[in-house]
């Protein structure tokens, strides 16, 4: 059964504090895989490297025990409807951090987008971040992912590097 047609998004839309934002448990992981195989059908048509199906991108069960990572979700009506995480990341020696929070798995169900939940789940971990004694944070998008871009630049984030490719 499709989740996005079960959950009445109007109950959630008006009142953003029906909006809980939680730790995940290994027990949504269906539901954060569903979520994992929908990042990779939107960004697909901006990676012509990512393998055929089926892939993954993440090990969400290791992320969700780790110390060093905080997986979030939000909730309507007892109902997933997005997601994120942070994790500890291991700078590169030259920059005048040790260590820096990555930001990923971000993930609204497309009748949740635009109400402010992205920014609820970024504002969670950036106070995670903050608690680790992090003072950088990072997430990587992809250029043409305009919708993204304007997302994550809504709640502070600036572009800072772009990597490119030639294909010989």
């Amino acid at each position: 059964m499709d989740l996005c047609t079960t959950l009445k998004p109007e109950k959630c839309m008006n009142l953003m504090e029906d909006i809980l934002i939680r730790r995940a448990t290994t027990n949504d992981l269906p539901t954060l895989l569903e979520f994992e195989q929908g990042i990779i059908k939107a960004e697909r048509p901006y990676d012509p490297t990512l393998k055929e199906d089926p892939i993954s991108y993440y090990d969400l069960g290791v992320l969700i025990d780790s110390e060093n990572a905080e997986v979030l979700v939000a909730e309507c009506n007892e109902k997933i409807v997005a997601s994120g995480y942070a994790k500890i990341k291991k700078a590169r020696h030259y920059l005048d951090h040790e260590n820096y929070s990555y930001l990923g798995f971000m993930f609204t169900r497309p009748e949740f987008r635009g109400r402010g939940i992205n920014k609820k789940i970024t504002r969670a971990l950036r106070e995670w971040s903050s608690a680790k004694g992090l003072k950088e944070i990072r997430l990587t998008v992809y250029d043409d992912n305009t919708g993204a871009l304007k997302a994550y630049e809504k709640v502070g984030f600036k572009k800072h590097l772009i990597e490119m490719r030639l294909i010989e």
